[in-house]
């Protein structure tokens, strides 16, 4: 996999421009320890992110999750966490348990709340067409837990 690749064809969209991109790239920058991504562009450490069609399909689903793909499962679903604590204020968790055949589930709650609920399978396979994809699709997320805690503000305090 080239990363050049993947950074010429997830531009389109400027991460500065959507508050969940900015998040991810600050949850794949903090688990950065030794500081390998602290000076690329945005756009190439997200790149990983992105996977096209053709790649999935080459993609075994006999072998397990690879550490860096369950990394980028966690990565995400904390920065769509991220983005509604920030709109909200309230504190929000995660867990992501996948099991070694790559089915397995998120959870994002808040006090008492499942604010995002999602199952997996295929998790080896993990990624977006683009980088408007991937930000669409957590922008869907995020307004479904926006959504729940509008409605139950008590259960999400609590």
């Amino acid at each position: 996999m080239s990363t050049e690749t993947n950074s010429q064809t997830a531009t389109s969209i400027k991460v500065a421009d959507s508050p969940f991109l900015k998040a991810l790239v600050q949850q794949i920058r903090a688990q950065d320890t030794f500081g390998t991504y602290s000076k690329w562009k945005d756009e190439l450490v997200l790149s990983p992110f992105v996977v096209t069609k053709e790649r999935k399909k080459k993609i075994s689903l006999d072998k397990e999750i690879d550490p860096a793909t369950h990394l980028r499962i966690i990565s995400f679903y904390r920065a769509i966490a991220a983005v509604i604590e920030q709109e909200t204020g309230t504190f929000c968790q995660v867990i992501v348990n996948l099991n070694s055949e790559g089915f397995g589930y998120a959870f994002i709650w808040s006090g008492r709340l499942i604010v995002v609920n999602k199952s997996m399978r295929d998790a080896q396979r993990f990624g977006f067409n683009s980088l408007e994809k991937l930000a669409e699709r957590a922008e869907r997320l995020i307004k479904s837990g926006l959504d729940a805690i509008d409605r139950f503000p008590e259960a999400a305090k609590a």
